[in-house]
């Protein structure tokens, strides 16, 4: 069993993401070879890309106010307790609509964080 507090979890910025951070709080290092929990905080702002990936995404929004824009371009506001299920190829973008950080947890394969 692992058992961890975010604040101790170390926070990098994500390339090609604007004011974008990410941890990852429990993943292959931890013993996780299947799953990988991420952690994301996105700053007043800022946002992701509109992309998509060959994985899923599960996604709960912990803190602050935002959009997530599905593959048609349509925007979905978003706040804290929101959950969200991104399909594999689905292109997706969150964006922090607030004057707070948008913080939201990311459950992802391993093969997402690879």
């Amino acid at each position: 069993m692992v058992i961890k507090k975010l604040n101790d979890v170390p926070c990098a910025g994500v390339q090609g993401y604007d004011h974008v951070k990410k941890q990852i709080v429990i993943g292959p290092e931890d013993g996780s070879q299947e799953i990988v929990l991420r952690y994301f905080s996105i700053e007043s702002g800022g946002m992701s890309p509109h992309h998509a990936h060959e994985f899923p995404h599960l996604v709960k929004i912990e803190s602050g106010k935002g959009l997530v824009m599905d593959a048609a371009g349509k925007e979905h506001s978003l706040q804290p307790g929101d959950y969200i299920y991104v399909d594999h190829n689905e292109a997706h973008r969150f964006r922090n609509t607030g004057s707070e950080p948008f913080d939201f947890v990311c459950i992802v394969p391993k093969r997402g964080e690879n």
